[in-house]
Formats: structure tokens, sequence, C-alpha cells
């Protein structure tokens, strides 16, 4: 008998698998197959039931792995619409890596679903920690219509639909998980005495939750699962005899049924990083911040050097190679990996594959640049330009003898020798009896490191003397050598001599993803005009900007067009009781901001490279103290030095900070007072810079702390921040100072007790390694900005982040160096280039227009036809192209993917 009529409810089982996280991968992946056995068992049995996979295709690939002959059974079920799988390949945090990464989840995803039989075309984003900004626009030219989220939704979302709109105004439908997320439907099935007769008035009850979420009415959406576990096995049973009008279908099957326009829906504009409606857990972003390093490292690295690099400039196939580098990077991503809220084993293979991304690409680029190394002679390199307009910039290189550098086109070179070589590696006396063992040192004709150009055996004086250069051309065989000293007796002296070398940092234009080469031999004469950098007194100045050195160990800056910013460089040590979800200062914490002792310390003086080393000692608390809720008496001696650095031309101030972390249940963070008063702050990340208040909007059970991620920089009152990895920051001391996290520092992965967050995020599992011990490292660069950032900080992160590459010749000495060659070229205010990599037998690059009008991208290089596609690859537009140049007109904050046939 039906009671209590209630809305359809459409039932959604499914299970949410984060695939490592308190356990690592392996052990989670038993527990995955046995419940995947049973569900598709069920399934195959029983033709009512339906089953969603989370949204990502890395379960089935874990799975099909284990268990390869059931693939049939599993596309016979997705083709049949019962098994909903993709379309990301794994649930990444949307802040913890690169948009480019982002787009590369989806298309991973989508094309192993399309392999299985179809894709769910449905954004389901359950359990990230909040949603960066331009997720709608991205889904939409996926193809996607409809988003599904939980965190980060704000306050003033009052119904189960709202328009989510991105920056460039593309806006999609986002349906809202109330009331208990992607599992607000788990309790109606729990059996409790006579579940069968329960479940009525747990629907009506459920109904009547979520009734006032849904005001135009609708079949309501019910998510029956939750973290690693599976559906009742006679779920359709219950559902058919619920007596209630109630049905099973898959996440997709319940989206058919749904309108995807947004009109008359409530507009929600950029990222979703509310705390009013569930814990967005922001401490994430500074755990384990070697994590975030080591991401950004190897994004870097396969993005903008290795794909480049093989789409303009090698002959062969490297496809392979970098496939598997995107699939780790795509893993690495996962909301429970990079966010580094796992279990210490879990970090530990993280990190690996991390490592293996970065080189799969170093492997890639020495790929190419060995192939470009054999037109460029020996003592000599090729120097490659990751970014996609012209550049001169810096490049380290060792270089024989003093003579003056010059390029490929025969300019003149300038450089800074950095360090000289020893050219007396090893000078030593041995018995002749010995001489068969020290010959054994000798590898093909590899001698410490370096490669025998010429040896001389002296009977007169019993010497044998070897001359090693970093390559020779000269044949060599040690077996001459063994001959020479045949009969040898008494005492002989073997000495290694090295040709001259130094290290160089050379001054080198570079065209747009183009190539040139450096080689010694120029003139002396021919100097070009420049400002050099100097180094005086404790004052670095390279006529764009002028730090001094303070007695504390801060930086005063100051430009010649009056802007100036002081004291930027405090270090500032608080204590942490938190977890790796949140941060939470001790009730009677205690700050050390005040050095005990500093010095400064010369490095470079000029002209191209100036820098001091600032060494400050500090005496740090050693740990927390839980039991009073405050930090520990004893203390540890920390010395923290920190590196400024000014370069020629560079209108900016690099800063590398490092220590050796010896304490516990703290944080460590660089604060930058700022030249005007903030009223918000501006962070580059995932194709979008995102203006944000100074306070975060709260409303459920955990602290809304005003901390936020960067990724490429973060701007507030006149001062920008360049970064090489995703920072967390906040502004701080209403508006005046911007603090950047340099280290956290805590002991569990969850605190059931947390002072920042009501609830736990996790089981309270000590991790010993988030403590962060050991030697850190954290480097960036600081520089004015305007009210708003301008393309002035955009190009200056880009290059900031993506250092000019040399590669050694192989070619024959004293060959001609190649001249230089432009790869392509991409011009326009504000517009950013974040992807070009070779697909389908195209060149396809990814651009953005990072600024709030409209703007034309002009692509510029030997190609003869052009079209706008999908980041599917589908065409969508033909573009004109005449001599090589082909331009788009992009809406602000647009992001747009041109492929390019050569």
């Amino acid at each position: 008998m039906r009671v209590n009529p209630v809305p359809e409810i459409v039932v959604v089982p499914h299970t949410h698998w984060d695939r490592e996280w308190y356990l690592p991968f392996q052990r989670f992946r038993l527990r995955l197959v046995s419940l995947l056995d049973g569900v598709l068992d069920r399934m195959e049995a029983d033709p009512r039931w339906r089953f969603t996979l989370d949204g990502q295709m890395a379960a089935v690939d874990d799975y099909l792995e284990i268990r390869p002959e059931r693939r049939e059974r599993v596309a016979a079920l997705v083709a049949e619409g019962r098994l909903a799988v993709g379309p990301w390949q794994i649930l990444h945090d949307e802040f913890l890596c690169s948009g480019e990464n982002i787009v590369r989840n989806l298309e991973l995803g989508t094309r192993r679903a399309d392999e299985l039989g179809g894709s769910m075309m449905v954004g389901y984003l359950p359990d990230q920690f909040g949603h960066c900004a331009q997720t709608p626009q991205i889904l939409r030219l996926a193809g996607i219509e409809h988003a599904c989220v939980w965190r980060g939704v704000p306050d003033r979302v009052r119904s189960h639909a709202f328009a989510w709109e991105a920056p460039d105004g593309t806006a999609i439908r986002a349906q809202y998980l109330p009331e208990g997320g992607y599992g607000n439907a788990a309790s109606m099935f729990e059996e409790f005495g006579d579940g069968a007769s329960l479940l009525p008035g747990r629907a009506a009850g459920f109904a009547e939750a979520m009734g006032g979420w849904y005001p135009r009415g609708g079949p309501l959406l019910a998510m029956y699962g939750a973290d690693h576990t599976a559906p009742a096995a006679d779920l359709a049973d219950r559902v058919a005899d619920a007596g209630t009008d109630m049905r099973l279908d898959t996440l997709a099957g319940y989206f058919a049924g749904e309108d995807p326009s947004v009109d008359g829906l409530l507009r929600v504009r950029g990222e979703l990083r509310s705390h009013a409606r569930a814990n967005i857990l922001p401490g994430v972003l500074s755990a384990r911040i070697r994590l975030k390093q080591v991401m950004g490292r190897a994004e870097r690295l396969v993005e903008r050097y290795a794909e480049p690099l093989t789409a303009l400039w090698y002959t062969g196939d490297a496809r392979r190679f970098l496939d598997l580098a995107w699939r780790r990077l795509v893993e690495a991503s996962c909301h429970d990996s990079v966010t580094g809220c796992g279990s210490d084993e879990t970090a530990e293979q993280v990190a690996a594959h991390m490592a293996e991304a970065e080189q799969l690409g170093r492997a890639v680029c020495d790929l190419v640049t060995a192939e470009l190394a054999v037109f460029v002679p020996l003592g000599a390199h090729a120097v490659f330009n990751p970014s996609p307009a012209p550049r001169t910039g810096l490049v380290t290189v060792d270089v024989p003898g003093d003579e003056p550098l010059v390029t490929g086109d025969g300019e003149p070179v300038l450089a800074q020798t950095l360090d000289v070589a020893p050219t007396v590696l090893d000078d030593a006396v041995h018995p002749a009896s010995a001489l068969p063992i020290v010959l054994e040192r000798v590898y093909g004709r590899v001698l410490f490191g370096q490669e025998v150009r010429d040896w001389s055996v002296s009977r007169d004086d019993r010497t044998l003397t070897f001359h090693v250069t970093s390559r020779a051309d000269t044949p060599f065989d040690i077996g001459d050598v063994r001959s020479a000293l045949r009969d040898a007796e008494g005492e002989w002296r073997v000495r290694i001599l090295a040709d001259p070398r130094r290290t160089v940092a050379a001054l080198v234009g570079v065209p747009a993803l183009g190539l040139t080469s450096v080689r010694a031999g120029g003139s002396s004469a021919a100097v070009p005009n420049f400002v050099p950098v100097t180094a005086s007194g404790n004052v670095l100045d390279n006529g764009l900007l002028r730090a001094e050195i303070r007695d504390d160990g801060t930086l005063g800056l100051r430009t010649p067009s009056g802007w100036a910013a002081e004291g930027v460089g405090r270090v500032v040590d608080g204590g942490d009781l938190g977890d790796t979800y949140n941060h939470a200062p001790p009730a009677a914490d205690r700050l050390v901001s005040d050095p005990l002792t500093v010095r400064v310390e010369p490095v470079w003086t000029g002209p191209l490279i100036a820098a001091y080393d600032i060494v400050r000692t500090y005496r740090w608390p050693a740990s927390g103290d839980f039991d009073r809720d405050a930090r520990s008496e004893a203390e540890e001696d920390v010395t923290v030095t920190t590196r400024a650095e000014l370069r020629v031309g560079e209108p900016f101030l690099r800063l590398s900070v490092t220590f050796d972390n010896r304490c516990d249940d703290h944080r460590v963070r660089l604060h930058l007072p700022l030249p005007g008063l903030a009223g918000s702050s501006f962070a580059e990340g995932q194709f979008a810079i995102t203006e944000r208040g100074l306070t975060a909007e709260g409303g459920f059970g955990e602290r809304p702390v005003p901390t936020f991620p960067a990724s490429g920089f973060v701007a507030a009152g006149g001062l920008a921040v360049l970064l090489e990895h995703v920072t967390e920051y906040e502004v701080t001391d209403g508006g005046r100072e911007l603090a950047l996290t340099l280290l956290r520092s805590v002991g569990h992965l969850s605190r059931d007790r947390n002072a920042y967050r009501d609830q736990p995020a996790g089981p309270q599992l000590p991790t010993p390694a988030a403590q962060c011990r050991g030697e850190r490292t954290v480097s960036f660069a600081v520089m004015p900005s305007g009210e708003r950032p301008g393309p002035d900080v955009l190009r200056a992160a880009d290059e900031f982040r993506h250092d000019l590459l040399a590669a050694a010749g192989y070619g024959p000495a004293g060959a001609p160096a190649t001249p230089s060659r432009e790869g392509l070229a991409i011009t326009g205010d504000g517009v950013v280039m974040t992807s070009l990599r070779a697909r389908d037998g195209w060149i396809e690059a990814r651009i953005t227009a990072q600024r709030d009008e409209p703007v034309t991208a002009v692509l510029r290089g030997a190609f003869t036809e052009a079209d706008r596609v999908d980041l599917r690859g589908r065409p969508v537009l033909p573009l004109d192209v005449r001599d090589g140049t082909a331009t788009l007109a992009l809406r602000p904050w647009e992001i747009a993917t041109v492929r390019l046939r050569r």
C-alpha cells in the first residue's frame, strides 16, 4: 500500500572511490576488485540494477588490470547504459594541479570511457575541496552540459540547481548535492531492524528534507553510496517493494531528463570556495609542500618543454613516453594524492609517480635535444626558448677556455663566470705494479666523468698523463696505453689534467619557441650596450629594481619611478596543532619572527647576476604541546638562508629560502608588507586570474580561514609574487601584508579534535612524515604591480617559471654553430599559451585570454592550415591563414584550442 505519496526519487547507487588515501593504492584496490566483482555479478543477474562508478575511469582501469577477462562484460553494461563510467580519469583536486592537467584528465577519461562504450557526459565533482573558476568553460568545451557539485557552494544557493558561470561568461547547469553530498541517501537504506518496513518512512523523510531544494518540483536525486562501500545486495527488490515512487538509475540517466538550460537559475560566477555548506579543508594547500613542488616541476617540464620540443623540433615519435608522463601526472592530481592528506605510505607513492612523470619529461627533452645537438659543434650549446614570444634571458652553460661567446648568427653574447672547474683532477704516485689497476679507472674513454682527449707516457721521468675534456672527438684505445706501459718499473706519476672549463651565465636572445646556439670564439671588442647588475654594500641594483638588505635581514625594494616596499622577507614561525586538512594554531600560540643573528654573505657581484645570501638564526619551539594547547618550552636552533638575486633585465627580485626543519607541529610563513592597502588579492591559476576578498564565507562547522591557492603568481596592494608551484597565501593585517606558507608540519592525517573543524575529516592516523623534517627550499620572485596585475606580471611569471633550456653540442668540433630559428610565435596582450603538442598529425596549441577585455591572438609560424577545435580535438571553426599567420578573436578569459598544419 502506498503511504504518504512523495515526489519521484531517483536512487543512484554508486561508490565513492578514493584511489589512495589512509591506505595506499594497492590495499584499496584489493577492496575495489572485491566490490566490483559483486556489483557486476548482481547487475548481470538482475536487469533492474544500475550503478555509477564515481565519475572516474581510474577505478575501471584498476579493476580491469586485475580482471582483464571481464572487460567485455563491463563494456556490455556500459553500452546498455546501466553502468556509468567517466568522464574523468581521476577525481582531481582542482587547485593543486595545472589547468592543462585538468584538461588532460578529462580527455583521458572520456577517451577511455568511449572505448568501453560511452562516457557519462556529466561533470561529476562530488568530493573536490572547492572548484576552480574555469571548470564550467572546460566542461562546455568538452561537450558536457551538466555539473554536479557539493563542497564550496556559497550560502546564497538555495535550490538544487544553479547557473555556474566561468569568467568568460560560459554558464553551465550545476546540480548541488544538499543534505549530505554524494551520500545524501545512504541512510535511507541502512538496516536497523526490519529495513523493508522502514524504507517508506525514510523515503518520506528524505523527500521532506529535500523538497525545499526543488522549488520547481521534478525528481529528487538520491545519491546512495559512501566511501569504499557497495550498495545493499537486495537493493533492487527494496526499491521495487518500497510502495513509493522510486526508481534506480545512473547519474547519467538522471540528468538525461534534466533541461540543461540555465534560464531563470541563480547565477554564481567564478570559483566555489565557500565554507557555508561543507568543509573545503583548506589546509591541504600547504600539507606536504614537497608534493606541490614536485608536481609543479613535473607539469612544467612536460607541458612547456617536452611537448613543444617534440611538436616543433623532433623528427621521431615520443608520444608513448609523453602519454605515460601525463598518465602519472593525472593520477597524482587526485584529491587525496597531491593534497598530501593521506597516509605516509600514500604520500611516498604519490611522490614516486610525480618523480616518474618528471623523469619521463626530462628523458623526452634529452631525446629531442640529442637530435638537435648533432648540428651543434662540440663545446657549443643549443638553446631552446619555451615561451611563445622572443626573449633574452640567462642560460647557464659550461664553456671551454676563456674566449668570448657568440651565437650561431654571429652576435656577441655577454657572459659572467660563475665557477671555474679545476684543471688538475688527480696527481699521484703509484708503484708500477699498481698501474693496471689504475687504468681500470677508464671506462671506455671516460675518466673522472670526462672523456680522454689525449694521453702521453714519458719513461724518462716515469710520468703517465691523461688529458680529458667534456667530450672528445679523437680516437682512443686503452689498449694502446697498456702497451706503452709494458715492462714499466719503479714509481710512476699519474696525472689527469682537464681542459680549462668555465661555468658561465650567458645572456642569449632566442626566437619564440625557437632555437639558437652559443659557442666560444667571439670578439671581445664586440660588446653590446646593457645596464649591468651590481652588488655593493648589501645593495643589489639592475637599473629596474634596487634591493637593500636591512639590519634585520629583510629587504627594502625601490624602482626608479618611485615604487617602494619595505620589510620584504620577514620569516614568521607559529604553532600548528591541526592536521593535513586544517591548520589549527594552539590557543596559547607563540610566534617567532625576530632573528637572533643576521649576517650577509656575497655570492655574485655582476654584471649579469648579483646575489647575496642573508643568513638568519632563530630559536623555534621544538614541537606542539597538545595537553596545554600551546607550543613546547623546548626549542631548536634553526638557520634560515635567503638568497636574494637580481639578473640583468629582469624587473623582479628572485628569492630562495632554505632551512633545515628540525621542529614539529608548526607553520612557517614568509611575510611581505604591501606598498598599498589591499582590499583584495589576485591569484593566477587554471586558465584564470581570480580576485578574492580578505575574508572567506563561513556557515558550516569549519573555520572560514582566508588562506587561498595561487599557481603562477599572487598580487595584492601593488606587489606581485611570482611562484614556482601552487602556494598557499593570505592577505593579513587588514590588507597591509601578504603571507606565503613555506612549510606546514603536522603529525596526523586527521585529528578528531581540531580547533578549526568540528568533525573528523578522516581517521586519526599518525603521519610522522607529514612533519616534513629535513632541508626545505622554496623559491619565488617579487616585483612591482599595478592595482590589478597586467600583461607585465603575466610575462614575468612565465619567464620566471620557464628558464631557457641548454644542451651541449655533439657535432664536429669547429663546425659552424646552428643559426637561430623560430618555432611558433603567439602574441596578444594577456594571451597565455598553456600547451603546445603534436596531435593526430597536427600541432595543437591551447591559449587563454587572461584579461577583462577582448583581445586578438596572433599565431605566426611555418603552417598553412589552422582550425579551432574543442577540448576533444574535434573541429569547430576553420581559421584563415595568410603568410603563415592566423588570427583569433577571444572573449575576456576565453580558452581556445587551435590546431596547425605545417
